[in-house]
């Protein structure tokens, strides 16, 4: 139903008259809109976890008098297969019966091992939708263990990914993200390690690129970790909407016309290059730029990996802006 058939429901799910029923697979919340949800009540159905599988392999052997021909070893890989699925596991065990009557041994067919079992029955696709909850689950669960440096996890979580169908270009993309996001100037490798195996993919394809989006995760995942460019970024937006369309200063405006000149366009700028230090000092800011609260620096380098020296250099170029503002510290100097 789309949004106006479904709050055609509301007045009489609210009342009573209709009481609704629905069973799905998916999330609920990606397909009803919030009014109708509300009137109802989510019971979540998890996959069955291995007592429930045993149970309904035991009561499967009830029904049919004995037990399927398998080693404790088959039997313990059977349940494993069915990953959570209680239909599957059933489907599986009418394979087992179906192969055992093939043999013509009457219930006598020497018991499968786990290897064999491979061969009789097929293994169970992983549970995964790339439109669905389990697309953005298993993406979030990469990100975080990329985030919290277990190259090992991240590894899991992608393996998981490429083997349930997921698009590889979508990883990369999203690696490419989270390389300037999380990962930032404390390792600038990493944005370039991440776009060098998008490139290497789209260049190979599967699985033979696969590999280079696997070293960008553990690059990503064993990377020194930064926002403080996301953060600067933030912050520098809110100061823009915040003081308007001010103009850059005069000194720092090209001058490719004689009135320009006139109107003194780069007059007083100075070429950083040729300072003392390599450093002027100069103010790039426009000249009645005055955010709410002061001025404030965006960008706050982190003592991790590279930006740590970042933030040397900086806290170096701060001191000679004061020196050079400051005649008396200048005497100093």
């Amino acid at each position: 139903f789309n949004r106006a058939q479904q709050d055609s429901f509301l007045p009489y799910v609210e009342d009573g008259t209709v009481v609704l029923v629905g069973a799905t697979t998916e999330n609920p919340s990606f397909e009803l809109n919030g009014a109708l949800l509300s009137r109802c009540q989510v019971l979540v159905l998890h996959r069955l976890g291995e007592a429930a599988l045993t149970e309904l392999l035991t009561r499967a052997e009830a029904a049919i008098g004995r037990r399927p021909p398998l080693t404790g070893e088959a039997r313990a890989a059977l349940l494993a297969m069915a990953d959570g699925d209680g239909r599957y596991l059933l489907g599986m065990v009418e394979q087992i019966l179906g192969w055992e009557r093939l043999q013509g041994s009457g219930g006598d067919a020497e018991d499968l091992t786990a290897e064999d079992l491979t061969a009789v029955v097929t293994s169970r696709a992983p549970l995964y939708d790339k439109s669905g909850e389990e697309h953005y689950n298993l993406i979030s669960a990469l990100h975080k263990s990329m985030r919290g440096c277990d190259p090992d996890a991240a590894l899991y979580w992608l393996a998981r990914m490429l083997d349930g169908g997921e698009d590889p270009l979508y990883i990369v993309r999203r690696l490419t993200r989270f390389a300037s996001e999380d990962v930032g100037m404390a390792d600038p490798e990493a944005l370039r390690t991440t776009l060098a195996a998008w490139d290497a993919y789209e260049r190979l394809g599967s699985p033979e690129g696969e590999l280079a989006i696997a070293q960008a995760v553990v690059h990503l995942a064993t990377a020194p970790k930064s926002v403080a460019v996301y953060r600067g970024l933030t912050r520098a937006r809110k100061a823009a909407r915040g003081t308007g369309s001010l103009a850059p200063p005069a000194h720092i405006l090209n001058a490719p016309t004689g009135l320009m000149k006139k109107l003194g366009y780069g007059e007083g700028y100075q070429y950083d290059p040729d300072a003392p230090d390599g450093f002027s000092g100069a103010d790039y800011f426009p000249d009645d730029y005055a955010p709410p609260g002061g001025r404030e620096p965006f960008y706050e380098p982190t003592d991790n990996g590279y930006e740590r020296g970042v933030r040397e250099r900086l806290a170096r170029w701060e001191e000679l802006r004061r020196i050079r503002r400051d005649p008396r510290a200048q005497e100093e100097h």
